[in-house]
């Protein structure tokens, strides 16, 4: 199954969570924070919205670092997907 964004969507998959604290200890999943760094797998094809023009500025494939609580997460073929704003990403990380 494929997920195609509208307007200014896009759908993102969580990377990995850090799993080991820099010093080395084990975190368990349930302290784990949750993941802000992600890879975009689908992207809107932006337009008008609220009478602005949106053109995106990032494509498949990119890493990005989105808002700590924007988007809503949808599963898959069992695989976990969230599907943000393009104005919730911070940055692409290269």
């Amino acid at each position: 199954m494929t997920v195609k964004p509208l307007f200014d969507k896009v759908v993102v998959e969580n990377l990995e969570a850090e799993e080991k604290t820099k010093s080395g200890f084990i975190l368990p999943t349930a302290s784990q924070e949750k993941q802000q760094m992600a890879k975009i797998v689908a992207v809107g094809p932006g337009g008008i919205i609220d009478g602005k023009e949106i053109t995106m500025q990032v494509k498949v494939g990119d890493t990005v670092l989105f808002a700590k609580y924007a988007g809503s997460e949808f599963k898959i073929d069992g695989k976990n997907y969230i599907i943000i704003r393009q104005s919730d990403i911070l940055a692409i990380v290269e």
